[in-house]
């Protein structure tokens, strides 16, 4: 004590409402005088020239017991999250029964866990800081405060990533076939508004509004939707079509003309969200174009033959891949990481479809997933297939290096489990 220079003296008295103690005295027989104060610190051995003036004589109020029983939970906030609250704005927690909870801010998703503290940690209702002691320059103020409860744990935050999987699982429960579609005439078939949706994904909002758009989901009649695959692809194939047969350049597609061509075929909101999906919108001299994305399309395209194949021979499919995609467009064995896998050791070399959107969202059963369907990976070959798991500042190579471990092979590096897979 004689080397710090402590905030203020305090001072706890009991009473029945806390474990094992007595009640003190009513009225003016429990306020401390000055001299009861000097006498005590005089007992304890405390100078009290190294105190702030300020004393605070603590005692427990007859609510206490009762807020100790759970009535009130401490959160710790880092300092941001605590001037959002601060400033009127809100933090949700979300998560089903059956799920740990997790606290959102508007574009962050955060763990909530319990963490115990060996020190009883006090509820008291206005009372003052060391600061706000010094900005009131007291004079040996004796402040007598009633504790309003205790807690010997509270709730910490750690950033996580959101947990986005469902999201995907639930759209996929009634993904959209077209207008005409029998599913569309289906009452009962199940549909999700963004609220349903912040309801039951454990993410933040931005983060949710981020994912839909990398599911390349749609708003229809208010309700979040995913393109069938084949419907997407069908939509796909008007647009590529109309713009072989106009002579446009991939680079400059005009939205009018595509509308007013392709609207007897298709609703132009959904050509206009092919375009968006495989496309970048821009304006040129007040008109709207679209610059496609080759590498999307390739994928795409990618995808369609490869689904439907448990292997394909390598050296065919590129065949056909490339025959298969509009004239002008390259494909490229990069374009599709994280969607397709080869396999250089068998003979001949294959390729089959592996979708990064398929494989568990926790980091060891992603693990596991992977090393029970290949034994050793490459770096590159593994990379595209755990980057999401990756957090903040975390990096590839310290993901491998804690659920894996690595060897030589023929020169090269390669990872396997740290367990054994069954």
């Amino acid at each position: 004590a004689g080397a710090r220079r402590l905030p203020s003296c305090v001072l706890v008295g009991q009473s029945r409402s806390s474990p094992g103690a007595t009640r003190p005295p009513t009225g003016a027989a429990m306020r401390r005088t000055r001299e009861e104060v000097d006498a005590t610190l005089q007992v304890a051995k405390l100078n009290a020239a190294e105190l702030l003036p300020a004393v605070h004589c603590l005692r427990f109020g007859p609510g206490a017991s009762g807020a100790a029983a759970g009535d009130f939970c401490l959160l710790e906030l880092e300092p941001a999250l605590c001037r959002r609250l601060e400033a009127g704005r809100s933090l949700v927690i979300r998560g089903d029964k059956d799920e740990p909870a997790v606290l959102c801010s508007k574009d962050k998703t955060y763990d909530l866990k319990i963490a115990d503290t060996s020190n009883m940690l006090l509820f008291i209702p206005d009372c003052k800081t060391p600061d706000q002691l010094k900005k009131e320059d007291a004079h040996c103020d004796i402040i007598h405060t009633e504790i309003f409860g205790f807690s010997n744990n509270y709730w910490e935050l750690r950033r996580c990533r959101p947990k986005l999987k469902k999201l995907k699982k639930l759209l996929m429960e009634n993904t959209y076939e077209g207008p005409d579609s029998q599913k569309e005439k289906d009452s009962n078939c199940s549909k999700y508004t963004t609220e349903d949706l912040l309801d039951q994904i454990q993410a933040s909002e931005e983060e949710i509004m981020t994912q839909l758009q990398v599911l390349n989901a749609c708003e229809i009649g208010g309700y979040w939707r995913i393109l069938e695959f084949d419907y997407e692809m069908k939509l796909l194939n008007h647009v590529t079509q109309l713009v072989d047969s106009e002579s446009w350049s991939f680079g400059k597609v005009p939205l009018n003309i595509c509308l007013q061509e392709l609207g007897p075929l298709e609703p132009e909101e959904m050509i206009e969200h092919c375009l968006k999906c495989y496309g970048k919108k821009y304006i040129d001299e007040g008109e709207v174009y679209f610059e496609l994305s080759a590498d999307k399309i390739c994928r795409a395209t990618a995808q369609m033959l490869l689904q439907n194949a448990v292997k394909f021979n390598l050296a065919e499919f590129q065949e056909v891949w490339q025959q298969s995609v509009p004239e002008g467009m390259i494909t490229r064995l990069d374009q599709l990481k994280g969607l397709a896998l080869v396999d250089r050791h068998s003979r001949p070399e294959i390729i089959f479809l592996l979708k990064v959107d398929d494989l568990p969202e926790d980091n060891q059963e992603r693990f596991n997933s992977l090393f029970s369907l290949r034994e050793k990976w490459t770096e590159e070959d593994i990379a595209p297939y755990i980057q999401d798991l990756c957090g903040e500042k975390q990096t590839i190579g310290a993901l491998l290096t804690k659920y894996s471990r690595s060897s030589m092979q023929n020169g090269v590096k390669v990872y396997n489990s740290r367990r054994p897979i069954s």
